[in-house]
């Protein structure tokens, strides 16, 4: 859900528009991914605090290296939650703190991401599982190349009027 929704915010950003998929489309499905991503995390922290196995607890599941049970691996999911959360907290809010500063904390799903991924490469039981791996070269190759469309489009396809959105968004 995470990978959809940042592969989606790269495609919003550039205003990608093709014929039959109106622009709104990006935006609105990029948000309600986001949104499901929440219940997902929820979902994923809930279940990681309950384990038997993992033995986690609520403060190895908010506080970076509390865990006895593989701490950088784990810290480096509770660093990326506090990213996702700041995110999350600034889209509800945009409307009072302004477009700047939305975007300027927007950036950091450009770390949230990568540390989301890492701490599924180490923490998970299934990490090494074939099936996993699959999935993780597919998150990996699907937001690296969202991103690297971003980085080729941004300036071959920008007119004068997507010019100050785009410094603002640099």
């Amino acid at each position: 859900m995470l990978t959809a929704s940042v592969a989606f915010g790269l495609v919003t950003v550039m205003r990608f528009q093709a014929s039959g998929w109106p622009r709104f489309l990006n935006y609105e499905m990029h948000r309600r991914i986001s949104l499901l991503s929440v219940a997902f995390l929820a979902t994923h922290i809930l279940a990681a605090i309950l384990d038997p196995f993992t033995k986690l607890g609520l403060s190895a599941a908010l506080v970076p290296l509390a865990s006895s049970w593989k701490p950088v691996p784990i810290a480096l999911g509770v660093i990326s939650l506090y990213l996702f959360v700041a995110l999350l907290a600034t889209s509800l809010l945009r409307r009072h703190i302004g477009q700047r500063t939305w975007r300027l904390v927007h950036w950091t799903s450009y770390a949230m991401w990568p540390l989301a991924l890492a701490h599924t490469v180490t923490a998970g039981t299934d990490a090494s599982t074939p099936w996993m791996l699959v999935v993780d070269a597919a998150c990996l190759g699907l937001v690296s190349g969202a991103v690297a469309w971003r980085w080729l489009d941004r300036d071959a396809t920008m007119t004068p009027a997507r010019r100050v959105p785009a410094r603002l968004a640099r």
